[in-house]
């Protein structure tokens, strides 16, 4: 422990900048149960999210970047630890709003000492990482994700949901925006490849393409979605009308919930409305613009979409 080296990577947004640190400083003493390791910290700034201080870090000789922030703190710097050589193991603090990733890794919340304790444990498993390339104002854009990237209810909660109310209630803020969201998304035939192979129309209103299943509140939109398998799990919705909004709720509480929980299904069960798949890459043609969410951020409205995962991308502890 004492010749780890470990950057501390964190996002001062959220909250007042002195508060913030003095109360990482006390977690991070209060975890540790051995000498003190090499520690840097590194701040995040609105021009830059985490890939350059991320690269600054590695110079230094990082072997443990610490992410203290939301998602996308958390995914701006595995872009930059998922290139060859960089070597450095991640660790997370959660501080976010939603925390996916953390969720799904059962990373404590709330708690910066047990998440530092966590950093400071030598286990580590692999993070596979989705890769989305796509065109946002007729730029072409190479972006990762580590929890789900797609459009429909999603992200258009994420659009309707209100900065203040986020900052005031947390995740609960989504709930406040869900009946907008809803009636915001329209079903619309779309072509979709899977694994490299031939375009398919399909209608929904709702893809998503994810490495992690759990949203805030442990609902598992995809419950076979693994973080560490090599593969992406595909979620489409299509209801329409109060019958197919019964149905998918159905498929979410009652194939993928109560019979899954009772060992009466091992695998995510499909019905009319709620689709459920697999793949290691996917490519999206849409027929006109969507709204396009990255581990809970909204990116903009894009045409058409391809995701390709890549295994092992990034150890985590």
């Amino acid at each position: 422990m004492a010749h780890e080296r470990m950057a501390i990577i964190w996002n001062p947004a959220k909250t007042e900048r002195q508060v913030l640190e003095r109360g990482l400083d006390a977690a991070l003493h209060t975890a540790l149960t051995d000498e003190l390791p090499d520690i840097s910290w590194w701040e995040t700034t609105p021009e830059d999210p985490g890939q350059i201080v991320t690269e600054l870090a590695l110079e230094w000789g990082a072997e443990v970047i610490v992410t203290a922030g939301g998602d996308g703190t958390v995914r701006a710097v595995v872009e930059r630890l998922a290139e060859p050589g960089a070597g450095a193991e991640l660790a997370i603090v959660p501080l976010g709003t939603g925390n996916l990733l953390a969720r799904n890794l059962d990373i404590p919340l709330a708690n910066p000492a047990a998440a530092f304790a966590r950093a400071f444990a030598r286990d580590t498993r692999p993070l596979d990482l989705g890769w989305l390339e796509t065109e946002l104002a007729g730029e072409p854009t190479r972006m990762a994700f580590s929890v789900m990237a797609g459009f429909g209810i999603d992200a258009h909660m994420i659009v309707e949901t209100s900065d203040d109310l986020k900052s005031r209630v947390g995740w609960l803020a989504y709930v406040e925006s869900l009946a907008r969201a809803v009636n915001a998304s329209e079903v619309v035939e779309m072509r979709i490849a899977v694994d490299h192979g031939e375009f398919v129309t399909a209608a929904g209103h709702t893809l998503l393409v994810g490495n992690c299943g759990m949203l805030q509140g442990g609902i598992a939109l995809m419950p076979d979605a693994n973080p560490s398998d090599g593969e992406l799990d595909l979620l489409m919705l299509s209801a329409e009308g109060l019958a197919g909004w019964l149905d998918t709720m159905r498929s979410f509480m009652w194939e993928n919930g109560v019979r899954r929980m009772l060992g009466a299904t091992d695998k995510a069960e499909s019905t009319s409305t709620a689709a459920h798949s697999r793949a290691t890459a996917v490519d999206v043609r849409l027929p006109r613009p969507r709204v396009l969410e990255v581990d809970g951020e909204e990116i903009g409205e894009v045409e058409g979409f391809a995701v390709e995962i890549q295994a092992g991308a990034v150890s985590v502890r």
